[in-house]
């Protein structure tokens, strides 16, 4: 059975950064996508930055430029950086593991794992 894990969420103040990571265990890493996404309050949940088995990469438009996802395949974990975060950042942040899933849809199907979330508050 894979359980998913997120860590590194926190209170921090506007322009500043934090790194999330996310842990995968029972599961093939390199035959799967992994995939950040957020819901913020009274919000649905949204994409933030996903990375397949081909290495392909794809980011929300609110990530561009601000955000980093990344992988160590010697550790089998999964990184977010997050950089000049604002306001509207703040957010439960999920990790989702897919088998054999595209990068741009990986999260969607019916057997995607996800983990319980970490918590993002960016405020002044």
């Amino acid at each position: 059975q894979v359980q998913v894990q997120e860590s590194g969420g926190d209170s921090v103040q506007p322009g500043g950064s934090l790194t999330l990571s996310c842990r995968a265990s029972g599961a093939i890493w390199g035959k799967h996508c992994m995939a950040w996404f957020r819901q913020a309050p009274g919000k649905r949940r949204e994409d933030v930055a996903a990375v397949d088995n081909t290495g392909r990469i794809i980011y929300a438009d609110s990530a561009k430029g601000r955000f980093t996802i990344s992988k160590d395949n010697a550790k089998n974990i999964l990184y977010l950086q997050m950089n000049s975060l604002k306001s509207e950042d703040t957010a439960i942040y999920y990790c989702v593991l897919e088998n054999g899933g595209w990068a741009r849809l990986c999260g969607y199907g019916e057997n995607a794992d996800w983990g319980q979330g970490t918590q993002v508050t960016v405020s002044s």
